[in-house]
Formats: C-alpha cells, structure tokens, sequence
C-alpha cells in the first residue's frame, strides 16, 4: 500500500480539517521566523509523506520572491550591497518570515483539506463544496497542461474558470472514511510536534 493510500484510508477528511484548524494558530502565533521555517519544512516532509505531490521548484521560487520583493524596501543593518541594491537584515528577515508563513499555510492546507470533506446541513454543504474547490486549487489539477504557466496568464485563468464552471463539486453519498485509532495517535502527535517551536520559545 502506497503513501498515499495509507493517508486515505488511515485519516477521515473532518479529522485531517479539525487537526490542521488545531494546527494552525501554532504557526500564526510563532513570531521567532527560524522556527516558522522549521514549521514550514515539517508541513512539507507530512504532505511527502503523505504522497502529496509538491512541486519543489515552484515552491523554491515562490518563497524567494517573496523575500525579494521584501528587499526592495530596506531597513535594518545592511549585510550586502550591489550598486544602488541593498541587502538589509531587517528586510530579509520579514521576507523569510513571511514566505515561510505563506507556504506553511499552503502544505498545511494540502494535507488537512481533502476533497471528499462532508458537512451536514445547508451551510455545511456550502463550506464542504467550498474546501473541495480550494482542495482542486491546491492540487494544480487544471488548465491545459495541468497548471498555470503564466505564459499566458489572462487564457489560462480563463480556461481554469471554465473547467471549474463545468465540474461537479457537490457533495456525494458515498461511505467517508474513518479515522482509524492508529490515525488518531498520529494526528496527536502531528499536533503535538506542530506546537513544540512555540512551547520551546515560551518556555
């Protein structure tokens, strides 16, 4: 069995939703940014070891665009300079930060929002068909050649739109998953590993 048939079969999408909602604060209340990237590479090893496909390069350039795009404002000690181009503690430090929030989120959120997520009631079904579209989101499983390659951003979101439009996101009856006590174990101590940089830093 795979990893990720062990992940579907071990885990039901409420408890992978309500653990990653237990997760979470443990990452936005973590101020200190080494320990918000060691989150985010946690985030990333559990949606590998789930066998969830990520794309590393995608990944990579994303988190150094966005401190690079922190870089253009300086402020703090400056570490290197390139002509007119300053390299300031202060602006790559909240680069880091913040990249490392971004994509912790995004890997959090690959792991604990399944698309087969069911809530009852009329405004449970309206959340539930709202997280497996996220959950297609997140997938990358769209547009002509499977993801947005921004050659031709404006026809490749169009088209994105029209394949969302035409796809069938409503809940089905089929038997959800159940968390097995094995999976509970792990989702505690997930949960548990998740909050230890914050219980470190107060302590």
């Amino acid at each position: 069995m795979g990893r990720r048939e062990i992940y579907n079969n071990f885990f039901s999408a409420k408890a992978l939703f309500i653990a990653g909602l237990l997760i979470m604060p443990a990452l936005l209340f973590n101020s200190v940014t080494e320990y918000r990237v060691i989150q985010f590479l946690f985030f990333w090893f559990l949606a590998w070891l789930c066998g969830i496909k990520t794309n590393p390069v995608i990944t990579i350039f994303i988190f150094l665009f966005i401190i690079a795009f922190n870089l253009i404002v300086p402020y703090g000690r400056v570490l290197y300079s390139f002509g007119g181009f300053k390299i300031t503690s202060g602006a790559l430090a909240a680069g880091i930060h913040r990249a490392a929030t971004l994509e912790a989120l995004v890997m959090l959120s690959k792991v604990c929002v399944r698309q087969d997520m069911k809530f009852p009631g009329a405004f449970g079904g309206f959340l539930g068909e709202s997280l497996r579209i996220f959950s297609f989101l997140m997938s990358g499983k769209y547009g002509v050649k499977g993801k947005i390659t921004g050659k031709n951003l404006i026809a490749e979101i169009d088209k994105m739109m029209l394949e969302l439009s035409g796809k069938d996101f409503l809940q089905d009856n089929s038997q959800e998953a159940k968390t097995r006590p094995a999976g509970y174990f792990i989702l505690t101590v997930v949960t548990a590993l998740s909050w230890s940089p914050w219980i470190v830093y107060f302590l």
